[in-house]
């Protein structure tokens, strides 16, 4: 029996659905130790990528024949992984869109996006300390070390230690070295 129209396609969400659902894990049980960790890559989830090409298309499903729902068109735009399924990732940008997008169109390499206008790069992790510039909203800066409260960033030729809170692609709790 071949299956045409409107019939195919709800099995094949169906199907995509029931085979995608036991890689989400991400919201289902967040105290489950299985479901903070990609089915793919055994890396945690939620994480943080960054975009590797100038433009990405998001899917609505981990697949080629799912449509594109949008394209993301900034390189090294920050994303946040929230499920893996093959080589398709689920990504969401700062403001909750997102979708599907193929693992080749992301990179392991942490960016953030500014959120707070004007916000200062210090000099040392210290809000006290002599402020090296001002970053705009929008900017997207590379992430480097992050204590408590603060990173440090790096964009357009300036760096300096910013607070967390005006930034969007590193956790709250985060702590890198």
């Amino acid at each position: 029996m071949r299956l045409t129209g409107l019939r195919a396609a709800v099995i094949a969400v169906a199907v995509a659905f029931l085979g995608v659902s036991g890689a989400i894990g991400d919201a289902a049980n967040p105290t489950d130790p299985a479901a903070r960790r990609g089915s793919e890559t055994n890396l945690p989830l939620p994480r943080f990528v960054s975009l590797r090409a100038d433009e990405g298309n998001v899917r609505r499903g981990p697949s080629l024949g799912h449509k594109i729902d949008w394209v993301f068109k900034r390189r090294n735009m920050p994303l946040e992984v929230t499920a893996e399924y093959g080589h398709w990732r689920r990504v969401r940008d700062k403001d909750g869109a997102g979708g599907w997008m193929h693992y080749a169109l992301l990179s392991g390499v942490r960016t953030v996006i500014v959120e707070t206008d004007l916000l200062p790069l210090y000099r040392k992790p210290d809000p006290g300390s002599q402020v090296n510039a001002y970053a705009e909203a929008g900017v997207i800066a590379r992430l480097g070390a992050c204590n408590p409260t603060m990173c440090r960033i790096t964009a357009d030729g300036y760096s300096g230690w910013a607070e967390k809170k005006g930034l969007w692609g590193v956790r709250a709790d985060e702590i890198r070295k």
